[in-house]
């Protein structure tokens, strides 16, 4: 099992195992809209509502978009943090890798 949080670098020759986790940490880092040629890419922004409810919304949306754009990731655990006064949420993500052996 992985965990992962959004992405901070980009390794372009990763492979296997290590392009898996790089792309779910591409899609937790992506902000729905952002990319001109596939809107729906991405985590929907949660604005405007209590901490709790935004955690639970987040993360709904985080498992939804990794099985979405990276289906031999399956995630297993999930903690959403942040400070909802400040606009800030993230997500830790654990995931495994479909066919381990990639």
């Amino acid at each position: 099992m992985y965990e992962i949080e959004a992405m901070k670098e980009i390794d372009y020759g990763a492979t296997g195992v290590q392009e898996i986790l790089q792309n779910v940490a591409f899609i937790m880092s992506t902000v729905a809209m952002d990319c001109p040629l596939d809107r729906i890419f991405g985590i929907e922004s949660v604005v405007d509502k209590p901490i709790t409810i935004i955690k639970a919304i987040y993360s709904a949306r985080v498992v939804e978009a990794i099985s979405r754009y990276e289906p031999r990731a399956n995630v297993e655990a999930i903690e959403v943090s942040g400070v909802a006064e400040q606009g800030l949420v993230k997500a830790k993500v654990q995931v495994s890798i479909n066919g381990e052996s990639i």
